[in-house]
């Protein structure tokens, strides 16, 4: 049940939405970042574009809905941004083929939910989406070029410049998780070898886990996986981490290395005043951004590298909401 929100609150507020394969979240976001009220819907990623577009439309309508039980919101909304899973076009809001959505091949988001609604629509990348939102109201504030990455089942990133996310020619600019730091490395799901994303991921580092145990190592990783290597998942590392075990120490270790090669090149290449890291897998890696800062002098041409902030991120898994949100507002800014 939704809190009541008092009219007053409901000037310029805008709805944000977060498509996922799985899930559509939808709040309502006032100017200042606050997130007034959101809901979470399940997703029809793989029953055609009509009921993908339906998933969405219920889940802004629910939020529309409380609004309108909250107070007066006749012609409030100031507007929807909307942030999915790439490869989308955001000058367009087109969403092209992202494989978590086979519902949409080529689809115009943007547009059907303008005609729906009749307000201005956004439609960009979540990963950038959230960068933007961390730039105008969560740790990037005041800065004026902010690198973000989003580390959780993928590696996402955005670059934020005074407060205008960096799309470059295209839209298709700052996929840093597919940057590769080992040619020789492992396949990544673009079909290049070595990404980041293939090598710190999520489930890349629970990879690495399970690798260490089916050679024989001995872990309370196996206890919270109940005896089986396969079931080992990123979380157990960290919780199995907390409890002193050497093979989740010993993983963590090693994407701390994996992290601050990568970090060298993204300061070398761009040199932003801060670096964000949200994402699901964000907690587990805080304790060890000083360890990844201290590292970076030996993996830069920069050597004022060390004076770049390695922040987390304001918002969690509200991210999407925040981001999607902050599309509106990002004009204004």
């Amino acid at each position: 049940m939704a809190a009541e929100i008092p009219p007053r609150s409901l000037r310029d507020v805008v709805i944000g939405v977060d498509i996922g394969g799985t899930k559509v979240a939808a709040g309502l976001v006032r100017a200042t970042g606050e997130i007034l009220f959101h809901t979470r819907q399940p997703m029809a990623a793989d029953n055609g574009a009509e009921s993908g577009l339906a998933a969405v439309k219920s889940a802004i309508q629910c939020v529309a809905e409380q609004a309108a039980d909250s107070g007066s919101l006749h012609g409030a909304i100031q507007g929807i941004g909307v942030c999915a899973p790439g490869p989308l076009d955001p000058k367009t809001g087109i969403v092209l083929n992202p494989p978590n959505l086979p519902c949409w091949r080529n689809f115009p988001l943007g547009a059907e939910i303008a005609k729906i609604y009749r307000v201005r629509v956004r439609v960009e990348n979540d990963a950038n989406a959230a960068g933007l939102a961390e730039t105008l109201w969560g740790r990037g504030r005041g800065y004026r070029s902010v690198f973000y990455v989003t580390v959780g089942t993928g590696i996402g990133t955005a670059i934020v410049l005074n407060d205008h996310i960096y799309g470059g020619r295209t839209g298709a600019a700052a996929e840093g998780g597919h940057v590769s730091i080992d040619y020789h490395g492992p396949s990544c799901g673009c079909g290049k070898r070595g990404c980041i994303e293939a090598l710190a991921s999520g489930p890349a580092i629970a990879r690495r886990a399970r690798a260490k145990l089916e050679a024989g190592k001995r872990s309370r990783l196996l206890e919270l996986a109940d005896g089986k290597p396969e079931l080992v998942s990123c979380a157990m590392i960290g919780q199995a981490h907390a409890d002193g075990d050497p093979i989740a120490g010993e993983v963590l270790r090693e994407t701390v290395e994996l992290f601050a090669f990568w970090l060298g090149n993204i300061v070398d290449l761009l040199e932003p005043d801060i670096m964000i890291v949200g994402g699901g897998v964000a907690s587990m890696l805080t304790p060890f951004f000083g360890e990844i800062q201290d590292r970076l002098a030996a993996c830069c041409v920069n050597k004022r590298c060390r004076e770049i902030p390695l922040v987390p991120a304001r918002y969690g898994e509200d991210s999407g909401v925040a981001g999607g949100a902050a599309l509106c507002f990002e004009s204004e800014n």
